[in-house]
This record gives structure tokens, sequence and C-alpha cells, in this order.
């Protein structure tokens, strides 16, 4: 008997470029915008005048998501946003806190 090895163990997920949480921010993204082309369809706007803004749009996404894909890669994005829960300083009243033994 003749197995496959799996050369792609504990890889992140990748496809076309795309790695990890973007694949699903451009999924949503393209989710988006099929419910904005319904929406502005039911208005009553003309097609073509929809087919051009949704065009747009999602050139404006795939630009957007792949660039923050290559600039930040897997986990940099999130780490990016964690840092803004980081506080600026610490503030002690008195230095028993680090004399203390355990």
């Amino acid at each position: 008997m003749s197995y496959q090895i799996n050369k792609g163990i504990n890889r992140p997920i990748e496809f076309k470029g795309l790695k990890a949480q973007y694949i699903g921010y451009l999924g949503a993204g393209l989710v988006g915008l099929l419910l904005l082309f319904a929406i502005l369809y039911l208005i009553g706007l003309a097609v073509y005048l929809c087919i051009l803004i949704i065009a747009g749009l999602g050139s404006f996404l795939f630009y957007k998501v792949f660039g923050l894909s290559h600039q930040y890669g897997q986990h940099g994005l999130m780490k990016r946003n964690a840092r803004r829960y980081l506080p600026d300083y610490l503030k002690f009243s008195s230095r028993r806190l680090f004399y203390e033994k355990r």
C-alpha cells in the first residue's frame, strides 16, 4: 500500500496569494457586493450603472485585501489591531508589588 504524505501540515491556508483570514474578508466583501447589487437593482437603477458601481467597488475590494495580505501577512493585521488595546503607561503608587516574595 502507498500513502500520500501531506507536506502542508501547520501551514496557513493560502489561495491565489491570499493568506489566512484575508480569504474570509474577500468572501464577505463579495457577498456584500452581491447584496448591494440586489439593493441597487431593486431601487430601480439602470443595470449598466449597477454593474459599473459594483465593478469599481469590487476592484477596490480586491486591491485592498490583496494589499493587506501582502503588507501584514498571516497574523500582522490582528497584531496591529491589538496594539490599540495596550495601555500607554502603567502607574504604580508603591514598589511593594515588586519586592514581595512568593
